[in-house]
C-alpha cells in the first residue's frame, strides 16, 4: 500500500519537488482518507444496496468474508423475514435458520410450497426456537400438505403475536387445528383456509366469536362450509375489507343478503355462485365501497342484479361478468353511468346476451378500461 502511494507522489510532482518526509505525510494522508472510506462509506453504501437484494444473495454474501458476515449480520432490519418458499429440505433449515442470532427479531416466514416440511419439524421448532418467534406476525404455509392439526397446535402456540396466517391447499388441517389457532394466536386480521377442504361451520363459528377484528378471509373451496357458518362471520366479523367466497355454490341468498353489513368491503370473489340472486346481489350493492367484483359464473344473474350493482358500488375497478347468459347492452349502459370514470377490468366475454362487446365498443362506455378479459 505504501509503495504504491510512494509511487503515486513521485510520479505526480516529480522526484526533485517534494522531500521524503513530505511525501510520507501524503501517503498517510491518502491511508487515513482510505480507511475512513472502507470504514464509513462502505457500510453505508452496503446497507442501502443490501436492502435491494432477495435474501437468497444476502445469504450467499455472507461466506465472501469474515468483514461481510459481520457487516450483513449487523443489520437487524435485513433478517425480519425468512424466505424458505419451494426449496427443499425446508423443516431443517427453518430450525437452523431460527437457530441463528440474527433471526432473533424475525418478523415473517414464508414456507410457500416448501418441500419436506413436517409436523415434527414445527414440534421441534416450538421447543428450540421459542424465543426467536416471539415477534413473528406473518407466517405463510401454503401448499404445505404434510402439516397436520398437530404441527399446526405447535406452530400456534409458538407465535402469539401472530397477524397474517395462510394455510392453502392443506386438507389435514381441521376444526381441531383452528380451535388450536384461536386459543393462541389472538391478534388474526388476514386469515386464508383456501382449499381446506376439512373446515367446517365449527371453524367459522370459532372465528366469528375470537377475530371480530379480521380484515381478510379467503375461504375458496372449503366445500363443507354452509350459510348458517358464514353468516356467523358476517353479522360478527363487520370490519373485513376483503371476502373470498370463490368456488363455493352452495351457499344461498339467505347467507349473501348478510354481506350487506361490512360497510367497509372492497374486495369480494363470488365466482361460481350458482344461487345468488338478483335479489341477493341488490343487497350487496349496499357495500358502497366495493372495489373489486367477481360474479364468474352466478348463472342467475341478470340486469337487474348487476343495474343495482352500478348504481350502489359506483368505485368499481374490477367487474367480471363472464359466463353470466341473463345479462344484456342494457346493464352495461347503467353501468357505465356511474362508473366509467374508475373501471379498469371488465370481462363480458360469455355473455350472449351482450351484443356490443367489442373492445372499441367497451372502450366508448369505459374509457379507462385496460383489460377485457379475465377468465380464459
Amino acid at each position: 500500500m505504501a509503495t504504491r502511494s510512494y509511487d503515486r507522489c513521485i510520479t505526480s510532482v516529480g522526484p526533485d519537488v517534494r522531500s521524503p518526509m513530505e511525501v510520507t505525510e501524503k501517503i498517510e494522508e491518502e491511508d487515513e482518507e482510505e480507511m475512513g472510506w472502507s470504514r464509513d462509506t462502505v457500510p453505508r453504501v452496503l446497507q442501502i444496496v443490501s436492502t435491494r437484494l432477495p435474501q437468497r444473495d444476502l445469504i450467499s454474501l455472507l461466506p465472501v468474508s469474515p468483514w461481510l458476515y459481520r457487516t450483513l449480520s449487523s443489520y437487524h432490519s435485513l433478517w425480519k423475514v425468512l424466505d424458505l418458499h419451494e426449496m427443499n429440505n425446508a423443516g431443517e433449515r427453518l430450525i437452523a435458520a431460527l437457530s441463528l442470532p440474527r433471526y432473533q427479531h424475525i418478523k415473517q416466514i414464508n414456507l410457500e410450497f416448501a418441500q419436506d416440511i413436517e409436523d415434527k419439524h414445527l414440534i421441534q421448532l416450538k421447543g428450540k426456537c421459542m424465543e426467536a418467534l416471539q415477534d413473528l406476525e406473518s407466517l405463510n404455509l401454503n401448499g404445505c400438505q404434510k402439516i397436520s392439526d398437530k404441527g399446526f397446535e405447535a406452530v400456534t402456540s409458538a407465535c402469539l403475536k401472530l397477524k397474517v396466517l395462510s394455510i392453502y391447499w392443506n386438507v389435514r388441517v381441521s376444526d381441531l387445528g383452528i380451535k388450536h389457532m384461536v386459543d393462541h394466536c389472538k391478534y388474526i386480521v388476514d386469515l386464508n383456509l383456501s382449499g381446506c377442504k376439512n373446515i367446517t361451520d365449527k371453524s367459522l363459528h370459532l372465528i366469528a366469536d375470537n377475530y371480530q377484528e379480521l380484515e381478510f378471509l379467503n375461504l375458496t373451496r372449503c366445500v363443507k362450509v354452509t350459510d348458517g357458518g358464514l353468516q356467523q362471520v358476517l353479522l360478527k366479523c363487520c370490519l373485513l375489507r376483503s371476502l373470498n367466497l370463490y368456488a363455493l355454490s352452495s351457499f344461498t341468498d339467505e347467507a349473501y343478503k348478510k354481506i350487506a353489513v361490512l360497510a367497509h368491503l372492497r374486495f369480494l370473489d363470488l365466482c361460481g355462485a350458482q344461487n345468488l340472486s338478483d335479489q341477493g346481489l341488490s343487497c350487496i350493492a349496499k357495500c358502497k365501497n366495493l372495489v373489486s367484483l367477481n360474479l364468474t359464473w352466478c348463472v342467475q344473474i341478470t340486469d337487474v342484479g348487476v343495474i343495482a350493482i352500478a348504481e350502489g358500488c359506483c368505485s368499481l375497478e374490477f367487474l367480471s361478468l363472464f359466463g353470466i347468459v341473463g345479462v344484456t347492452d342494457r346493464c352495461l349502459e347503467v353501468l357505465s353511468r356511474f362508473c366509467s370514470n374508475t373501471l379498469a377490468t371488465l370481462d363480458v366475454n360469455g355473455c350472449i346476451g351482450i351484443k356490443r362487446r367489442s373492445r372499441d365498443e367497451l372502450l366508448q362506455l369505459f374509457p379507462h378500461l385496460r383489460c377485457f378479459k379475465v377468465h380464459s
